[in-house]
């Protein structure tokens, strides 16, 4: 007599640069749950139809019609910016983000961006490489104000780094009703151009939203004062590009430290690369060298709750995009 193979648990597709160690992961620590890799567009159209649940760094719109199943997308990333043109259409969906994976390397990025920019480390590189030898003074990050626009758990990370350097710190954010450790004084979200002003350096931790996108344009960055600098790992589209250059080439803002781009990769053509007080990186802020484990650490516990039918761990609600 032939016995019929069971059924698995839960199918999760895998559409992710590291989906091989995932579906290992997943394998040995979840016999019952069956798991495809699909790292090409077209291994994911063709699995799509037998998904309940999707790994992936960005939703990939172009299959959401024959998601039939879908009822879990875990994002690999803390933004879930690609899913807000289709908001509407995925409120059966559960998402879960990576909230809390990225805080501490981020704020060492922006921490060494801090001492890089008022330093002006690119000037003792320059220096360096014509054999010149230029000393100068520098005053220290104490005696700095840092302005960070955005309070979730990356910004809170990069308040606490940053007020243990001696600095002081403000933020601004949606409700400051209540305290955040770290933050000497806080600013609602409609009150930047009071924030602006008082910054020596402003870092963008806030989510890429319908509110977000464009937040700091030729408006905001002409509040800021003229030695300040712009320290973006938030997304991109926060910043209208186009008119933080002019701002640069101007000398409206000092510099800026930029992880993130209206366009990536950056084109070879824009500016931004050859700017003499703009440092450039690929977007690796909120990539720490354990990043798989990190990540299979939600992964797993959510996979668990999902089987027990139990709330998944960073919901994020996609009507206010975080």
């Amino acid at each position: 007599m032939k016995i019929a193979a069971k059924s698995p648990a839960i199918t999760i597709v895998l559409h992710h640069p590291l989906a091989d160690s995932y579906a290992q992961l997943i394998g040995e620590r979840f016999p019952s749950v069956r798991a495809i890799v699909a790292t090409d567009p077209d291994q994911l159209d063709r699995c799509i139809g037998e998904a309940d649940a999707l790994l992936a760094s960005h939703f990939p719109v172009h299959v959401l019609d024959k998601a039939k199943k879908l009822r879990w997308f875990q994002s690999t990333a803390a933004g879930i910016d690609s899913l807000l043109p289709i908001r509407d259409k995925v409120g059966h969906i559960t998402v879960t983000n990576t909230r809390g994976i990225h805080g501490q390397i981020i704020a060492d990025f922006v921490m060494a961006g801090l001492t890089m920019l008022q330093w002006d480390f690119r000037r003792f590189l320059r220096a360096q490489a014509e054999r010149k030898w230029i000393p100068r003074y520098i005053a220290p990050l104490a005696e700095k104000t840092l302005g960070v626009v955005g309070l979730g758990s990356i910004g809170k990370t990069i308040a606490l780094r940053a007020k243990s350097a001696g600095m002081t710190v403000i933020g601004s954010k949606r409700d400051i009703s209540v305290p955040v450790e770290g933050v000497d004084r806080l600013f609602g979200s409609d009150a930047l151009e009071e924030m602006l002003p008082r910054c020596d350096f402003v870092v963008l931790a806030l989510p890429s939203t319908q509110d977000t996108q464009g937040l700091i344009g030729a408006a905001e960055l002409a509040r800021m004062q003229p030695h300040a600098f712009l320290i973006n790992i938030a997304r991109g589209n926060v910043v209208v590009e186009a008119e933080l250059i002019k701002a640069l080439q101007t000398g409206a803002i000092a510099g800026a430290m930029l992880d993130v781009f209206e366009q990536e990769p950056l084109p070879d053509d824009s500016l931004l690369w050859d700017m003499p007080n703009v440092i450039t990186t690929p977007h690796v802020a909120g990539s720490p060298s354990d990043f798989s484990e990190r990540m299979f650490s939600i992964l797993g516990g959510n996979i668990e709750r999902f089987l027990d039918g139990r709330p998944l761990n960073n919901i994020v609600d996609v009507r206010r995009g975080y």
